[in-house]
């Protein structure tokens, strides 16, 4: 059992068998995917205050220096994002930020708000007024919270990063793994497309990184929601200098991924932080978002690369380049998906199981700039933007 899955009722049990097999797998094991994907997003990072202090996170600031974004600088951003050709906004802030910090708690309660998930469902409404389909990934979040804005979001995400204790998370308030695993229960309680990923370099051991890809596809088993997982190392910055994983290990890392989750479940690796070319013949499939129009706030040293790079990955693993949209075509009810879409549907997608809401079915169907946009990307017509 992980640290922290008994308080926060996650039940997860790993074959040990299953653990030893993944530890056995190599690059060799794996084949190139048929194509990439990749959405174009704009980065809204509501608030820059989180309650936790990991030691290789550059994304929060302390109290008393920390941010929160007003619905005019989203809908700005949004509508920056929404000229330049994107279909997502991406929403991030740190885990409960209004709980540490009384100065982001007073401005919510200022604008009417009694939490940040009641703000984010807000500003979530405002990216779909501005033409762009919200993806929020707002850390740990109870089942209460995620209901909030889980009907606004085409999908929603959060990091598992590692189910063992490392000591990155120091601090007096520590990330526990069995409350990130609670998360991603919530959202296949609630039926939401989700994105996670392991954090590479953090501390963790190899039989850590088995065990933690293996909880994943212990709740997908039972939800049928992970829609993609991230394989992201470490990277150097102003508050982590214990290094990076090398290229050996994240290959390995990569090639375990793909192994150990079913084929419906996109590998992906963000090519600002990792190594892309040379990791795409371990099993990758996705480059994840990337923004025209706005900075990697989460690190900020590394920049989005221009579609173009994103092309040249492509041609040199020899495979096409797509846009996609951020909910999965397989989680689309049948009305919206192509007419060539040969995936595996997501449970009960033909039955009446909604894994989107109608606010997000009416976006995508709407007879306007954006959905026309939206759908133009599901027939994968969009030609590529200068850039």
């Amino acid at each position: 059992m992980f640290p922290g899955a008994d308080e926060y009722g996650v039940d997860i049990a790993i074959d040990e068998r299953a653990v030893e097999d993944l530890l056995q797998v190599s690059p060799n094991d794996v084949d190139a995917p048929a194509r990439l994907t990749f959405a174009r997003n704009v980065f809204v990072p509501l608030t820059t205050a989180c309650r936790y202090t990991c030691t290789y996170c550059t994304y929060f600031d302390p109290p008393g220096q920390a941010s929160l974004l007003s619905l005019e600088e989203v809908r700005e951003i949004c509508r920056r994002g929404a000229d330049a050709g994107c279909t997502e906004a991406l929403f991030t802030f740190g885990d409960d930020p209004d709980d540490r910090y009384t100065e982001i708690h007073a401005q919510l309660e200022e604008w009417g708000h009694d939490s940040i998930h009641t703000y984010l469902r807000e500003a979530c409404e405002v990216a779909l007024e501005e033409g762009l389909l919200p993806h929020a990934n707002p850390g740990d979040q109870t089942r209460e919270q995620m209901a909030v804005v889980a009907d606004v979001n085409a999908s929603m995400g959060v990091m598992l990063e590692t189910t063992a204790e490392v000591g990155a998370h120091a601090g007096p308030r520590r990330k526990v793994p069995g409350q990130r695993l609670r998360t991603l229960k919530n959202a296949g309680e609630l039926d939401v497309a989700f994105t996670t990923g392991v954090l590479v370099g953090i501390g963790e051991d190899w039989r850590d990184r088995a065990e933690s890809l293996l909880a994943i596809r212990e709740l997908h088993e039972r939800y049928d929601h992970i829609q993609e997982v991230i394989v992201q190392p470490v990277v150097e910055n102003e508050r982590w200098s214990g290094g990076s994983p090398d290229l050996a290990t994240m290959r390995q890392v990569t090639a375990m991924a793909r192994i150990a989750l079913p084929e419906e479940i996109s590998v992906q690796v963000p090519p600002n932080l990792a190594p892309a070319k040379d990791l795409v013949d371990c099993g990758v499939d996705d480059l994840g978002g990337v923004s025209p129009v706005t900075d990697d706030h989460i690190n900020p040293d590394y920049t989005w690369p221009a579609l173009r790079e994103l092309e040249e990955i492509a041609d040199h693993a020899g495979v096409p380049l797509g846009e996609r949209l951020p909910v999965y075509e397989r989680f689309l009810p049948p009305d919206l998906r192509t007419d060539d879409f040969d995936g595996r549907l997501a449970d009960g997608a033909d039955a009446g199981r909604e894994w989107i809401s109608p606010t997000i079915r009416d976006a995508l169907a709407a007879d306007d700039t954006a959905g026309r946009r939206y759908r133009a990307v599901l027939r994968d017509e969009t030609a590529a933007a200068a850039d």
